[in-house]
């Protein structure tokens, strides 16, 4: 009897302990370096917009924050990878809308409710974009000229099933034109093959494809968005143009479920004052990324339904299983 009770205490101390210790580390984090996942690769949008946030969210963690590249699948690999990763907050992902696009293909096992979010940190439009010497200058005239030359335009986009494969298709459906639609690992490969002409099109943000046009190899045609964006003003919207598309995409910060809350606070703080520092919304301006904050929650309440709605469209573009 007395050996039992020995043993039932020693298990109580034992789970004390751990508690306590356990409570230390969440009081105390973060006490070592964080990764920070991209599902896409380098040099896109959401590369870009990740690597600045998080060198300017560092002095407020006391920690650095290393960016690593987990791409494939149409954002599948490194979406289930930030999933996978351990509950204790020093893994975070930059999620994007295709958390909400993969699982009505199919494609992975998981939804945006395995995650907890932490923010919102932007929203860009998508736009479409063509080499600069192409036989097209206005929305109307590469409608027409897709209408003469059916599936002949090859549009690429980030991957099968992402925002940007879905923003050429309503584009399309809205048109009335045949197209063929051709994968990339994230935004930046399938502007660096329109720069390469080896395809028509992209429908990417303006952000994505900054760079190019302002070089003078590529130009934007229309942007899918209600008002003109501020680094193109001279770029009509797809409505100016007489199609009715208003379409784009989101990305956030996430941490796999069951992070503890205590752990949350802190990221969502410090990652809040990175994104609100000046070194941050000028590089945002300046790269013509959209802030666009929400909190954790109020955003993971907004996917509930936005969910529904993505496989919804998917559904209409048959792209759902």
């Amino acid at each position: 009897m007395n050996k039992r009770v020995f043993l039932l205490f020693a298990v109580a101390v034992l789970s004390v302990g751990t508690l306590l210790a356990n409570g230390q580390q969440e009081a105390s984090f973060p006490q070592k370096d964080l990764t920070a996942i991209c599902p896409w690769s380098a040099g896109g949008g959401t590369d870009t917009i990740l690597r600045a946030l998080a060198k300017e969210t560092e002095p407020f963690l006391g920690q650095g924050i290393t960016v690593t590249n987990k791409t494939g699948g149409g954002g599948a690999v490194g979406h289930g990878a930030g999933i996978s990763a351990d509950a204790d907050g020093y893994t975070v992902t930059m999620v994007t809308f295709e958390i909400l696009s993969l699982p009505p293909q199919g494609l992975v096992p998981f939804t945006y409710a395995d995650y907890d979010f932490l923010m919102r940190v932007n929203m860009d439009p998508a736009a479409l974009t063509v080499p600069a010497d192409a036989p097209y200058n206005t929305v109307e005239e590469f409608v027409d000229y897709a209408k003469a030359h059916p599936g002949e335009i090859n549009v690429g986009h980030s991957g099968p099933g992402s925002v940007w494969q879905i923003a050429g298709g309503v584009l399309a459906q809205k048109a009335g034109i045949e197209v063929k639609f051709v994968p990339y690992d994230g935004a930046a490969p399938a502007v660096s093959a329109l720069v390469g002409q080896h395809i028509e099109a992209v429908t990417v943000s303006p952000a994505e494809v900054q760079g190019q046009v302002e070089a003078g190899t590529l130009k934007i045609l229309g942007v899918m968005s209600s008002e003109r964006v501020e680094i193109f003003p001279d770029v009509p919207t797809m409505q100016e143009e007489g199609l009715d598309v208003v379409f784009g995409t989101w990305r956030a910060l996430a941490v796999p479920k069951g992070t503890p809350e205590s752990v949350q606070n802190t990221l969502s703080v410090a990652f809040k004052a990175g994104m609100n520092s000046t070194n941050f919304r000028e590089f945002a301006k300046n790269t013509g990324l959209g802030l666009a904050y929400m909190p954790g929650q109020d955003f993971e309440a907004e996917l509930s339904t936005a969910s529904t709605d993505v496989n919804q469209v998917m559904k209409n573009l048959g792209l759902a299983k």
